[in-house]
């Protein structure tokens, strides 16, 4: 299977403004540290690690919401880490992300059929009206919901839309940071079972940044775990629960509670 995403010894730093003088720039610090790793077209790839891990810096850096500072971005082949806003422009449609925060992320003042027109009228797609309904109902909400505004919806249904709004343009990949931490169990699981059938209906690729071994054992073929900013491993799902290598990734799966406390994770 041909890789869509293949990262090479990427490396990026951000101003410390904890440690920022009274006069003059703050010093660099480095949070990605030569990451190397690749995600093949339409699988899902979960992406794992504590507070300051730089998980979510890594996310951000695939879809170009921040600029590494060196190292390769290949996405399907063309290498993004350094293009100007304008170069990226025609591939911004292809990878798109949804964030941890529905509310946060979605206009209050426009209505659910307002915020997922929009991209669609970005990028120049023709039968908007057509696309807006055929993606709520991909994510299993009424086309009622059209006239609602985001302070009407439940977390649940925003983050619905949120997908909604990230696959009405046809992506080849989605990034989805932390999007189910918010939820409750019902609406965690509901959420994870739209993901993994989006995947396959749609040929999907999906990273999914989680702090939740759990959920990323349900949902992802493939584990990369941080720590400080460098993998510590990058192996497929099943034989990391199994027989986890590096002691980081053993105290992460020790911090999850087990349905059976006498039952391994393998």
């Amino acid at each position: 299977m041909a890789d869509l995403y293949t990262i090479e010894n990427l490396r990026l730093s951000l101003a410390d403004m904890t440690r920022r003088p009274l006069l003059g720039t703050a010093p660099q610090l480095e949070i990605l540290k030569g990451l190397n790793f690749s995600i093949p077209k339409g699988s899902v790839m979960g992406i794992v690690g504590g507070s300051g891990s730089g998980k979510s810096t890594l996310g951000r850096a695939m879809v170009r919401l921040l600029e590494p500072s060196s190292g390769q971005i290949r996405f399907d082949g063309q290498d993004i880490a350094h293009l100007s806003d304008r170069e990226l422009r025609p591939l911004r449609r292809r990878f798109q992300m949804i964030f941890q925060d529905p509310l946060s992320s979605l206009n209050p003042r426009h209505t659910v059929g307002t915020l997922i027109a929009e991209p669609l009228r970005l990028h120049g797609f023709d039968d908007v009206q057509g696309r807006v309904g055929r993606a709520l109902d991909h994510v299993g909400l009424p086309r009622s919901f059209l006239t609602r505004y985001p302070h009407e919806l439940s977390g649940g249904q925003r983050q619905r839309v949120g997908i909604a709004r990230a696959i009405a343009i046809e992506p080849d990949f989605i990034l989805a940071d932390e999007i189910v931490s918010g939820l409750d169990v019902s609406s965690q699981a509901q959420v994870l079972r739209l993901l993994e059938d989006l995947v396959r209906e749609l040929g999907l690729t999906l990273a999914f940044i989680s702090h939740d071994l759990s959920v990323i054992r349900r949902l992802c073929s493939r584990v990369l775990v941080l720590y400080r900013g460098e993998i510590v491993e990058n192996r497929e799902t099943a034989a990391l629960f199994a027989a986890p290598e590096a002691p980081y990734t053993r105290e992460l799966l020790s911090a999850i509670p087990l349905p059976d406390p006498d039952q391994p994770w393998g």
